[in-house]
């Protein structure tokens, strides 16, 4: 006589081979359409530039970030040097080299990203999953706190999210961690409330109302039913959520919330904030940086918005 464990994992594999008659799984079925899919592929290409560049920028950077060319900037004559044979994107204010500042600043960037972005996945799922468990399977009194929660939620939502980053880093004080916590914070209420939403569509699910059925206990239901096969569009705002924490953390290096000493470590956005004092003398200071975070920002939204379209059950054939 099988198990409930054995009886759950058949009812699993039951549902898998319901979800594509073509016998392809939705991930499968999803790469493939990614592939096929000009705008990922744009995306995923910009991504793997960045990603190249943050890897091994520090090490084949011409020169130090902090390396200064002495005697030759004069910013009280507005004399800077432009791109050159040693210098390709020129010197910054300070006669540092803005193209080696630019390579081992995708690193720091990078970071500032995906570590934010991870504070607020891990922290906002925790909670989207304890309230979709709570309203899907939790009864009357699991309904009560679910509606608690998303009350608290919708309150951090309602805030706009530069205002609610500037508090959290106005309160923690000027460094690069506080960024990355501030931008975390902000993104926190979207995983949750995404997570569950996307946990109350399959509380629904004929799945769901068969292992009951079959007596399993709710927790092993949620654990190995529900949030699994409601992680999909959360992966996909995960993608799109970089994107918008790059420009999150630059907008706060730029109103000087950011690192306070980018001699050794610098950063688009604090690269950016720096060459505001000379955008009529040296505009190429910010256009560059600028750019960069741009084009990066742009690579995965790209690519966030081709598996958005990849996953909807709606668009596919």
């Amino acid at each position: 006589m099988s198990t409930k464990t054995d009886k759950i994992d058949r009812l699993a594999e039951l549902t898998a081979q319901q979800e594509s008659s073509s016998g392809a799984s939705l991930w499968k079925e999803a790469l493939k359409r990614l592939r096929a899919s000009k705008m990922a592929l744009v995306g995923a290409g910009i991504i793997a530039v960045f990603l190249v560049l943050a890897i091994v920028g520090p090490w084949v950077a011409p020169y130090a970030p902090g390396q200064q060319w002495r005697g030759e900037v004069f910013v009280n004559r507005a004399e800077f040097v432009g791109a050159r044979a040693e210098n390709w994107f020129g010197l910054d204010h300070l006669g540092r080299d803005i193209f080696s500042r630019m390579l081992v600043g995708a690193r720091q960037t990078l970071l500032l990203g995906v570590v934010s972005t991870l504070i607020g996945l891990s922290v906002g799922a925790l909670i989207g999953s304890f309230s979709g468990a709570c309203a899907t399977l939790g009864g009357r009194v699991g309904q009560r706190i679910d509606s608690f929660i998303m009350r608290c939620i919708d309150i951090m939502l309602a805030l706009p999210s530069l205002l609610l980053a500037v508090s959290v880093a106005a309160v923690l004080g000027q460094s690069i961690t506080t960024v990355m916590i501030a931008i975390g914070v902000v993104q926190i209420p979207v995983f949750a409330r995404l997570l569950r939403g996307a946990m109350l569509v399959q509380g629904g699910s004929d799945y769901v109302l068969a292992a009951h059925s079959l007596g399993i206990r709710k927790r092993r239901i949620v654990l190995t039913q529900i949030m699994p096969n409601s992680l999909s569009p959360v992966i996909v705002q995960a993608t799109l959520s970089l994107a918008t924490a790059i420009i999150e953390a630059a907008a706060l290096s730029f109103l000087g919330l950011g690192n306070p000493d980018s001699a050794k470590n610098p950063e688009w956005g604090v690269m950016l904030t720096q060459a505001q004092n000379y955008a009529d003398s040296a505009p190429m200071m910010a256009v560059y940086p600028a750019l960069a975070i741009i084009i990066t920002a742009l690579g995965f939204t790209l690519l966030g918005e081709a598996m958005r379209e990849a996953l909807d059950p709606k668009l596919r054939g």
